[in-house]
């Protein structure tokens, strides 16, 4: 591990890291993509690794980007550098990249993580607009290395009429990107992916989503992060069926899961 960079401090201590460790020696990766990472010093209390998206990789490093919320990622929040971590990646599918049509991006809180290097990797970076929801304040979130890229509006969260008032925006915004054809890309938590899943059947737009299920093996053995498919899946075995998705995923096509 090189180190650990802490963000915009929600109380005594901050709960929001950027892990950047030694780059593996991987060919290529897409962004959309994730790891599996563990911490030697989980040792035998804690033995499956956790899921990370992968927010950016560099010619040297790799940076995942997570918030405190379990006994997993409090003990990553007390890494040192030079501490050994285990990574096993890069796993599942990226996000579409079409750089010659408008994208709109669509994150819920930490559903901003991928796409920092999303930004960075693509060719055309003028044809991309972000709309980002959150609770927390926004220099918890990773939004100045989004910004370097492309424009984004932030709204946050901190009484019930946000919420309907971001909502009401997301409807808006895929409107316009469904009207000219775009590619629209979210990830987020599960109730902000059903309201674009939604969004995205009422306005026949073309979605990507990329889903935050609980995953302990991330290569498809354990079969606990299942998802049912549609009619509109493209192996027909599995129509109306459940693939895993740590290897299916987590990034698909709106209108062949069903959530």
């Amino acid at each position: 591990m090189l180190d650990l960079v802490p963000f915009g401090q929600t109380g005594q201590e901050s709960r929001f890291f950027a892990l950047r460790l030694t780059r593996p020696d991987w060919p290529s990766w897409r962004p959309g993509q994730f790891v599996m990472v563990r911490p030697t010093s989980f040792g035998l209390e804690m033995p499956w690794a956790r899921p990370f998206g992968i927010c950016h990789m560099t010619s040297r490093h790799l940076i995942c980007f997570f918030q405190v919320v379990g006994r997993g990622t409090r003990r990553m929040a007390e890494l040192k550098a030079g501490d050994t971590v285990r990574v096993w990646g890069p796993l599942g599918n990226g996000f579409a990249m079409e750089p010659d049509t408008p994208t709109l991006l669509l994150a819920g809180g930490m559903g901003i993580v991928p796409f920092v290097g999303y930004v960075s990797e693509h060719p055309k970076p003028w044809n991309v607009t972000m709309l980002f929801g959150h609770r927390e304040p926004l220099s918890c979130y990773p939004v100045d290395s989004i910004n370097e890229h492309v424009p984004l509006d932030s709204l946050r969260e901190t009484v019930p009429g946000d919420l309907d008032n971001f909502i009401f925006t997301i409807q808006e915004r895929m409107r316009e990107y469904a009207e000219q054809k775009g590619l629209i890309l979210a990830c987020g938590p599960l109730p902000f992916l059903k309201t674009v899943h939604g969004f995205a059947r009422e306005l026949n737009a073309r979605v990507q989503l990329s889903l935050e299920n609980r995953m302990a093996c991330g290569v498809g053995a354990c079969l606990g992060c299942v998802t049912r498919t549609t009619g509109e899946w493209p192996v027909a075995d599995k129509r109306h069926g459940l693939v895993q998705t740590c290897n299916h995923g987590p990034v698909f096509w709106a209108n062949q899961i069903e959530l």
